[in-house]
């Protein structure tokens, strides 16, 4: 069921490493900190406009820059500075994405420097033929539908010949709606798919375990 496929597109936090690592939680308690810095309010005032801008934009940074003009560059350093050790090492997921044919990509609401240190912490720095971050997305995210169409544009990607893995299933709507094949990691993580599902083409417990068996039918035929 996935011969077809020749552009292989992974989200980042959550889905390249297990929720279980817990990384993202350091990442979000950080945006609250910031939040509760700039608007010298409370955390609980922090965290819901932190939420509250999350669900308006797609992410919390979209929203303070257009309500509080926050730099991004800045934004992003300071939330992303955690500790990427949580995460473990994983060559065995290496080597599986080194074995799919045709283009790897990771498609992430984070940016590229982030994305860099757990690519290499993982072991993937080599894995992937692009890495489409937030600045590239000129800070229209994941899920809003232009984001889905700036990363094929940017690519050449043929959303009908490509699948799209993430944690979080709301993410994976705009990208069936363009003809792509839609995998949820239901490993978790902020948000499942609630009753709706026919967005989701396939449900997997983990990245490496899923492609394990993709890897092995592929090769197989």
């Amino acid at each position: 069921m996935f011969d077809h496929i020749d552009s292989w597109i992974f989200d980042l936090d959550n889905t390249l490493y297990p929720a279980s690592a817990s990384l993202f939680p350091q990442i979000d308690k950080r945006m609250g900190a910031y939040i509760a810095r700039l608007l010298q309010c409370d955390p609980a005032e922090a965290y819901r406009v932190q939420k509250a801008f999350f669900h308006s934009h797609g992410m919390t940074l979209p929203g303070l820059m257009a309500e509080h003009g926050v730099d991004p560059h800045e934004f992003l350093a300071d939330v992303h500075d955690v500790d990427i050790d949580v995460v473990a090492p994983h060559p065995a997921l290496a080597d599986l994405i080194a074995r799919l044919p045709g283009r790897k990509f990771v498609f992430t609401n984070a940016d590229a420097p982030y994305a860099e240190r757990v690519l290499a912490r993982l072991g993937l720095s080599n894995s992937f033929d692009a890495l489409h971050d937030i600045h590239a997305l000129g800070y229209v995210p994941k899920p809003q539908v232009p984001a889905y169409a700036h990363m094929c544009a940017a690519y050449g990607i043929d959303p009908t010949r490509a699948v799209f893995v993430e944690d979080m299933a709301r993410n994976l709507g705009p990208a069936k709606a363009i003809g792509m094949t839609t995998v949820w990691i239901d490993n978790g993580s902020e948000q499942g798919p609630g009753d709706a599902r026919d967005h989701i083409d396939h449900i997997i417990p983990d990245v490496a375990t899923w492609l394990a068996v993709v890897v092995a039918s592929l090769e197989a035929e």
